[in-house]
């Protein structure tokens, strides 16, 4: 009589249990009741699915190879169509209940084979009769090159009619070398496509992960290249959300930053879309910044406090959530119409934080490597293959880059440390900030290293970043300076902070931009009708009604000074900027309105969810699972299905015959909701209403009141 697949785990020791549970963390989800439910568990397609992405290639084609099998197989049928060193394989994949003892024999639960699919390696059905092999010796011409078209898979191939095939195939159909699926469809059985493959299942095991090889660093120059990396991307983060704080973009319907507002903080940060994008994500992520009740994109308070911390531990709070996030912000841009958006919902994919710490494992065993690309994914294709995307590889190694984890493609003494929970060494080799700028004749100014942060927000306000480097390289314009005086800032007041910030002299035509642009500001007024604009200069209202460019405002002449407007107040001022104007805004009564300094969400930081991976689990969680499995297995096996109820006193003297006794027993326990469930105990006492006892399913002394327990009964292994 063969064995189960619950019986072959209840054969298993409690260290073979612990093993499994180690292997495979899913199934202490919770910790199952009884050693069937967790075989049920175990078999189960979900947990199927976990445990073969646990496996390398080499593991994962033996599994194959052995759903090529009929059940049950033994050691030597496995080995004889694959090698002689898949024995400690097969060891490893009974461990982790792939596959399972039967006697001397083994077996496959039903969703592993599932999942595997019904053509193992490409090889077809088994066949339901007898096949003579030799008789291929005798096979018409063609035959043989027929059937090696299906040898390798797929193992089928299509004729008009199988009843009007021609002799080759006829002779084939006759002998059984094929079987006809039905009037159109020919299958190519299982034992003459491994008699073809000469007993194999693989043209070809691959034994052994393949070597990363690419282009030495020095360690020096790498550690130099991340912590310019590190402190261009806290440059990067704090830019963004000041940037939006100053003029925050709005959430599209569906979710996440539109692809205008996304290329416009691209421009401001100086870098690509999809750079500007992932700093987004992981500001996103921190609660940094948050999609606000009006759907506004803005900065929380805490990214206020994360700017009050050192460099070291911004860096760190930032890179650890890249580590752990499940959202892939190299998906931005992509899918149908390239409409993925960051922020947006569509991000999360299960496995990318596995993938993202074997790559950084790759890179920490092979140091002062600059990996090439393809060599890098076929390692992880061979440690990893259903898990191994090549466009995740790519994305994670351009992140790591950003983030300083790595410095010209190399690991970093900065990412081992993080990846060892190390001392990071950030903050001493981060070079010290400036107190000071150089602005030129050319209207640009030149931060020669990072600046403190008050002076860094306020060149972020009145000026346009150019480039980066060493130094960084800040661009006077129209546009910048209107964005200063829209944010409460005068003219003179930007001109004293330049003289006292610049160590050169401001130049006079910087002076002259500033005293135009100030001048200008504000002539328009813009206030709520749904809108309209107000003006002393009728010229230049005059200008405004016959500007082409403004048709789509829908603008109309209330007044010589007026006009109004059926588009909305934002919509309206960007409108006229684009055009070249610089409008202001005034309230009801006409008074210019400056927007406040500092814009902070409404909303609390709410991170996006994160999709969770299965960590290994402690040795104290697998001890306790495992002795809670065993005393539910005790439980299940020898208490009676329902424990009989009793009257308080009949309840009383069992307890206190039980414990001069010292026998086990079950009782009927009614939780705080009446639920009621059986507990395996040892009575130890009786005090103040409470019986002291140890459950089974804990290991530990326990508590149990009186009044709530329903009945009394002794377990049927006492008896």
């Amino acid at each position: 009589m063969s064995s189960s697949f619950a019986d072959s785990l209840r054969s298993r020791s409690d260290e073979e249990i612990a093993r499994l549970f180690q292997a495979r963390p899913d199934l202490l989800s919770p910790v199952p009741s009884d050693l069937s439910a967790l075989a049920a568990r175990a078999s189960s397609m979900p947990s199927i699915l976990r445990a073969r992405d646990t496996l390398n290639k080499f593991q994962f084609d033996l599994l194959t190879a052995a759903c090529s099998l009929q059940d049950p197989f033994t050691q030597l049928d496995l080995l004889r169509i694959t090698d002689k060193s898949a024995k400690s394989t097969l060891a490893l994949l009974i461990e982790r209940a792939l596959i399972y003892a039967d006697g001397e024999k083994f077996r496959i639960p039903t969703n592993v084979r599932t999942l595997i699919g019904e053509h193992p390696a490409g090889l077809g059905p088994h066949s339901t009769k007898k096949i003579n092999l030799a008789l291929l010796e005798e096979a018409p011409k063609g035959a043989i090159e027929l059937l090696n078209k299906m040898v390798w898979g797929p193992p089928r191939g299509q004729v008009a009619d199988v009843k009007k095939a021609n002799p080759t195939i006829t002779w084939l159909l006759e002998n059984n070398f094929l079987i006809a699926q039905d009037s159109q469809t020919l299958l190519l059985p299982r034992e003459v496509g491994m008699h073809l493959r000469g007993g194999k299942v693989f043209k070809e095991l691959i034994f052994e992960a393949p070597s990363v090889v690419g282009v030495t660093r020095k360690k020096k120059a790498v550690d130099l290249a991340a912590i310019a990396n590190i402190s261009t991307f806290i440059r990067w983060a704090e830019e963004l959300a000041h940037n939006w704080s100053d003029e925050p973009p709005s959430a599209l319907k569906s979710g996440g930053l539109g692809v205008r507002d996304l290329k416009r903080t691209s421009e401001h940060l100086g870098v690509d879309e999809t750079c500007a994008a992932f700093v987004a994500e992981i500001l996103y992520l921190g609660g940094l910044i948050v999609i606000d009740t009006d759907d506004q994109i803005l900065p929380t308070n805490a990214f206020d406090l994360w700017l009050t911390k050192s460099a070291e531990d911004r860096w760190h709070a930032l890179v650890t959530l890249w580590l752990e996030t499940s959202r892939v912000a190299g998906l931005i841009g992509k899918g149908d119409n390239k409409s993925v958006a960051a922020l947006g919902p569509e991000l999360d994919r299960s496995g990318i934080s596995a993938l993202k710490k074997s790559v950084l494992a790759l890179l920490i065993a092979t140091p002062e490597i600059d990996p090439e690309l393809g060599s890098l994914q076929e390692r992880l294709k061979f440690d990893m293959p259903t898990r191994a995307n090549n466009d995740y590889v790519s994305w994670i190694l351009r992140e790591a880059e950003w983030l300083g984890i790595t410095g010209q493609g190399a690991i970093s003494s900065f990412g081992i440390a993080l990846m060892n929970d190390a001392d990071l060494g950030v903050e001493a080799a981060l070079p010290k900030p400036v107190d000071h700028i150089l602005i030129q004749a050319d209207n640009s100014a030149i931060a020669p290293g990072p600046l403190t942060l008050e002076i860094a927000n306020e060149m972020g306000t009145i000026a346009d970043i150019e480039s980066r480097g060493g130094a960084t390289v800040y661009r006077f314009t129209e546009g910048s300076i209107r964005r200063a005086l829209d944010h409460g800032k005068t003219g003179d007041g930007i001109k004293d902070f330049l003289k006292r910030t610049s160590k050169t002299p401001v130049p006079q035509p910087l002076e002259y931009l500033i005293n135009d642009v100030a001048k200008r500001h504000g002539r328009l007024r813009v206030g709520h009708a749904s809108s309209y604009i107000r003006c002393e200069d009728e010229g230049l209202i005059q200008q405004i009604t016959h500007d082409k460019n403004l048709e789509d405002l829908r603008l109309r002449k209330l007044a010589p000074q007026v006009l109004i407007s059926d588009v909305e107040i934002n919509e309206l001022i960007a409108g006229l900027r684009e055009a070249g104007y610089l409008p202001a805004v005034e309230n009801a009564t006409g008074i210019l309105i400056s927007a406040p300094e500092v814009r902070r969400a409404k909303s609390r930081p709410r991170p996006p969810r994160v999709l969770s991976e299965n960590s290994t689990p402690s040795e104290t969680l697998i001890s306790s699972a495992v002795r809670a499995l065993r005393a539910g297995e005790k439980a299940s096996a020898h208490k009676p299905r329902e424990v009989p109820r009793t009257t308080a006193n009949e309840t009383l003297d069992l307890l206190n015959q039980y414990i001069q006794e010292q026998t086990s027993l079950t009782i009927g326990y009614a939780d705080s909701n009446g639920g009621v469930s059986n507990r395996l105990i040892d009575p130890l006492s009786i005090s103040l209403g409470t019986l002291i006892a140890r459950d089974h399913a804990t290991g530990e002394i326990a508590q149990f009141r009186i009044p709530r327990i329903t009945g009394v009964s002794q377990a049927e292994s006492a008896k």
